[in-house]
Parts: C-alpha cells; structure tokens; sequence
C-alpha cells in the first residue's frame, strides 16, 4: 500500500513516523514542505499526490492541514492532531475521513479535532483518542495508526 505523508511544522519528511511506516512494510511517499508558505506546501503535497497516485494520505498537524488543503478524489485522509484551526482555508474534511489525536496533546488541543468532526459531519467514531502527546511517537499512537491506514486501504 502507498502512503502519502505530510509532515508537520518543523518536523522531518524523513522522520520518526514515515520511518516507522516503511519499516511497517508501506511504501511512503513523503515531500518536503515548505515550513514558511503555506501555499507552497500546499503545491508540493498536490504534486506529490498527483505524481505519486497514493492509496492513502496521512498528515501530522500542519501536514493534516495541508492535507484539507489538496484534492484528494476519493483517496482517504487520515488526520494526525491536524492543526486546521492554524493554517489554510479548509475547515471540513471529506466523507470517510480518520482522525488520531491525543487528549493529552498540549499543541493543538484535541477539542479541535472534536469540532472538526463535528463540522464535517463525520460520526464520533471518525475521531481515535490514542498517544501519549502531539508527536504521537508512541506505541499506542502507531497501533492506532496502522489499524486506520489498515481499515482505510481495503475500502
């Protein structure tokens, strides 16, 4: 299965996550974006998207804001602690999408996250409270993770 991962604020495309994914057997494709514009990440993420032809895309705060941001057709989301209060202009997801976030995550407060579902009209299941953090590095973090992008492939 092909992944595209968007990587939060200051994090590296080919950090502790997209590691943790191709060492779990996936094919990640995983972009640099741009930390200071937006708009560019935006453009790199869509590149990567339509280039790469992933099954699933995952993005981890920003990158889940990024994430909102490109047409994804029918391709599924997947939402780390997606940080769409901060960045870009969507302020819905798409049908079937997933979010993971962590109630104990002191960055993007996880009440985002609550509201984000609730707007989009996703059922209370679409949110998976799991992790220890925002970094969601953590072994129940990943569990989750992978039992999401496992869910979301096979449809």
């Amino acid at each position: 299965m092909k992944i595209l991962f968007l990587h939060g604020f200051g994090s590296d495309p080919n950090g502790v996550r997209p590691t943790f994914l191709k060492e779990s057997g996936y094919e990640v494709i995983h972009p640099a974006l741009a930390d200071e514009d937006f708009e560019a990440s935006v453009r790199i993420a869509q590149e990567a998207f339509d280039r790469g032809e992933p099954d699933v895309v995952v993005g981890s705060s920003r990158g889940g804001a990024v994430a909102m941001n490109i047409e994804t057709g029918d391709v599924p989301l997947i939402l780390i602690a997606p940080a769409w209060r901060k960045w870009g202009t969507a302020r819905k997801v798409k049908p079937g999408s997933r979010i993971l976030h962590s109630d104990r995550d002191d960055v993007v407060p996880i009440e985002n996250s609550r509201e984000l579902v609730r707007e989009s009209g996703l059922s209370d299941d679409c949110l998976v409270v799991a992790g220890e953090s925002h970094r969601m590095v953590d072994e129940a973090a990943f569990e989750a993770l992978v039992e999401m992008i496992e869910r979301l492939g096979r449809q």
